[in-house]
Formats: structure tokens, sequence, C-alpha cells
């Protein structure tokens, strides 16, 4: 087996991307009082009102006792409230609160700006390859996973 250099290994490159967004993302939502994962759950909540925990689980990309976790927090500061689902008992719905809404709203233009300066750094092409290449990499991965 040949080794290959850090500097050519693609997966480092766009782990480094990420971090940094990461980072970025982390550092503009403090002073609205929420971690990228509540942030990205508000959003998802925002867009799918009573949605399970599970699926908004899988649209955050995180496992679902790590969404609970996030709601358990949400639901402790009042921005989201959690409701037996009308037919399925077992199932709780989840919404946002008019608090969470407005945390959510101030958040969402936090992040924005982070999206919008990024977006800014290319041109409409460059950002079309780029989107199309970062989901070349996605399909082949997942194609490559045992």
């Amino acid at each position: 087996m040949t080794s290959m250099p850090v500097s050519e290994r693609l997966g480092s490159h766009i782990k480094r991307a990420e971090q940094a967004l990461n980072a970025t993302k982390t550092a503009v939502l403090k002073p609205a009082g929420l971690t990228v994962a509540q942030y990205s759950a508000l959003v998802h909540l925002a867009g799918n009102p009573g949605i399970s925990a599970a699926a908004l689980a899988r649209l955050c990309g995180v496992t679902p006792p790590t969404m609970n976790t996030v709601l358990n927090n949400l639901q402790g500061r009042a921005l989201i409230e959690r409701t037996p689902h009308e037919w399925h008992r077992n199932v709780l719905e989840t919404r946002l609160t008019e608090q969470g809404l407005a945390v959510m709203a101030d958040a969402d233009a936090r992040a924005v700006r982070v999206e919008r300066a990024l977006a800014a750094e290319f041109t409409d092409e460059e950002r079309e390859a780029l989107i199309g290449l970062l989901g070349r990499c996605v399909a082949l991965l997942e194609k490559e996973r045992p």
C-alpha cells in the first residue's frame, strides 16, 4: 500500500473547510445563545412544524439521542414545545414557540451573513461548479461506503 501526502488528500481539505465553517457559525451564533446544532434544529423546525424528533435528527445529520439532547435544551429555554401527536400518542410533535421563532430569526440573520460572505467569494460559475463537485464527492463516498 502506498502512502499519500496529507496535502493531496481531498478529505483533509473538505474537513478543514467544514471545521472553518462550523467554527465561524459557532462564533456568530454565540450572541444569539445557540449552538450550531440548536440553530439547525430551529431552522428545520421553522420549515417543518410538528416534525418528529427522529425525522428532525435525519434532517440535521445527527443521531436521535443527540437530537433529543438538543430538543431538551431548547424546550428548557421555552424555544420549542413538544406535544403528543393527535393520533399517535407515543409520537411527540415539535414546534417553535413565539420566543423560539424570534431567537431563530436572529440566529438565522447571523448565519446567513456567513453564508452570503462565503458565496460572494466565488463567481456564479465557481459556486455552481463547487456545488456540483461536492455533490459528486457525496455520491462517490455513499457508493464506496461498506
